[in-house]
């Protein structure tokens, strides 16, 4: 999935981080984001020269929001996502899916694991910590969701736009 064209390049990856700041700029349900599609998507085209720009979108729109004390436990969640997505290599449908699964998981568990050992708001034991994990639980729907629709999106839209391309590029060649 390495895109050659320069411009090209630019075009999704400046589209794909503007589609970031939207999303998390617009009213939306929690935690229904196309992040998590996006920190595993972008690693196919630009490598982990991905991270440092999805890190700054989100200090961009983490500046208009808010930023709070455990920020950092989110930026690591995405940042070990992006990895995910490096490591990847190659795009099909089970890893996709495996991995929008496995990236939201990962999310949840850092960030409620952050609270819980940074927050005051569970007691320090084990018993708090599964209170803390299952109050999390209703975002985990959304974080599932939207990983597995957005990543649908991203890669399912991109393959198509390629055979597009690719179809007409034949039917040109043609004539």
């Amino acid at each position: 999935m390495k895109l050659n064209n320069t411009f090209n390049n630019l075009c999704l990856f400046l589209g794909c981080v503007g589609i970031v700041l939207l999303f998390r700029i617009i009213p939306h349900p929690p935690n229904f984001t196309p992040v998590i599609a996006m920190s595993f998507y972008l690693p196919l085209f630009f490598g982990l020269w991905s991270l440092p720009f999805i890190i700054l979108a989100f200090a961009i729109t983490d500046y208009f929001i808010g930023f709070h004390s455990l920020m950092w436990a989110v930026y690591l969640s995405f940042s070990v996502t992006v990895v995910i997505g490096f490591l990847m290599k190659k795009a099909n449908g089970k890893l996709i899916f495996l991995n929008s699964i496995f990236s939201a998981v990962l999310f949840f568990i850092i960030t409620n694991f952050a609270v819980w050992a940074l927050g005051s708001f569970y007691s320090k034991d084990f018993t708090g910590l599964l209170t803390c994990f299952s109050m999390g639980i209703p975002f985990l729907k959304n974080t599932l969701l939207s990983a597995v629709i957005f990543s649908s999106i991203l890669f399912g839209g991109y393959e198509f736009f390629n055979q597009l391309v690719n179809k007409y590029l034949k039917v040109s060649k043609r004539t």
